[in-house]
């Protein structure tokens, strides 16, 4: 890894204004996280790519991700940071990297269950995290017409792809946004 934690915040705050874009950022980075901390990975260098993401999205939605990946690429980034950039955008832009390692599935399917997530929390007369459970998040599970744009089936592929129950899977992706909801204003 080139960049610092520090570094790539300063890159995704110069980016990007929108601070629910921004919250995402770190709702994902928490959320990847989590899952590095089971799969006994290195926490670090997953952190970074969950943080990273997005950075280009705010200003170049029809681009995305290709100038961070470029802008990765100018820094010398590791190489298996930007193949797992590319990865959580698959079928995206012409992005046709299908994720491979557990690094790139794990980026995939949390980034949509981060904001599943936070549309539960939304809902919710108290709009806090530390009161969702994934009880909570399953009963939005079916309901197609609630937080449309989540990809469920993303989500889903923890099951094949990481080897991790839906239920776990979320009860992880949540625990790990519960522990900066002041971070994400919830």
């Amino acid at each position: 890894m080139v960049l610092t934690r520090e570094d790539a915040y300063k890159l995704v705050t110069s980016w990007t204004e929108n601070k629910n874009l921004i919250k995402h950022m770190l709702a994902v980075e928490a959320a990847m996280g989590g899952l590095a901390e089971y799969f006994k990975e290195d926490q670090a260098l997953w952190k970074l790519v969950g943080l990273l993401h997005d950075a280009d999205y705010e200003k170049y939605p029809d681009q995305h991700p290709k100038i961070l990946i470029d802008e990765l690429v100018k820094r010398k980034e590791d190489e298996v940071v930007i193949n797992a950039i590319k990865a959580h955008a698959w079928k995206y832009n012409s992005m046709d990297r299908e994720p491979q390692s557990r690094l790139e599935w794990a980026i995939y399917t949390c980034d949509e269950l981060t904001g599943l997530i936070i549309a539960v929390t939304l809902v919710r007369p108290e709009k806090k995290l530390s009161v969702v459970t994934v009880d909570n998040i399953l009963s939005k599970w079916d309901k197609k017409d609630f937080a449309k744009g989540v990809e469920r089936s993303q989500i889903a592929m923890c099951e094949e792809k990481l080897g991790i129950k839906l239920n776990d899977f979320i009860q992880i992706v949540l625990t790990s946004m519960q522990r900066i909801s002041n971070d994400l204003g919830l």
